[in-house]
């Protein structure tokens, strides 16, 4: 007998913090600490009385999907179009890491500016050079 109820205790914690209280905190409902929080404690007897009727989790789990929507779930499932929950960050992770590699390679291949050498001309020349640009610019 002692045995049922802590089997019964666990699955009631184990699937207490598979669900998310309603009342918005975003906490997992075992941990929902509000003062007066009216949800989780109509969702714990919901759960308890779940377990109390020998439903399996899944179906427990299920009843509170029904009835609250997929955000009471804490984590969402691996089945259909959830798959994305789980796939998108680490794709998107993948992505980001290969365009900074293709970014990095492509700014190392561009040619460098070299400075220009200077022209291998006579003081007298660049004098004469300088003269001119004074006079054309009348500066």
């Amino acid at each position: 007998m002692l045995l049922v109820g802590a089997d019964s205790d666990a699955r009631f914690n184990k699937l207490g913090h598979q669900l998310m209280c309603a009342c918005g905190c975003n906490q997992v409902l075992l941990e929902c600490n509000h003062v007066g929080c009216t949800y989780s404690d109509r969702m714990r007897g919901e759960l308890q009385a779940g377990i109390d009727r020998g439903d399996n989790d899944s179906l427990v789990l299920q009843s509170f999907v029904q009835k609250y929507g997929n955000t009471v779930l804490a984590a969402p499932t691996s089945t259909g179009f959830n798959r994305v929950a789980w796939i998108m960050p680490f794709a998107v992770f993948v992505l980001a890491c290969i365009m900074t590699v293709w970014l990095v390679r492509l700014w190392k291949s561009r040619a460098v500016a070299q400075p220009v050498a200077r022209p291998q001309m006579k003081e007298e020349e660049l004098d004469e050079l300088r003269k001119q640009a004074r006079k054309e610019t009348e500066f």
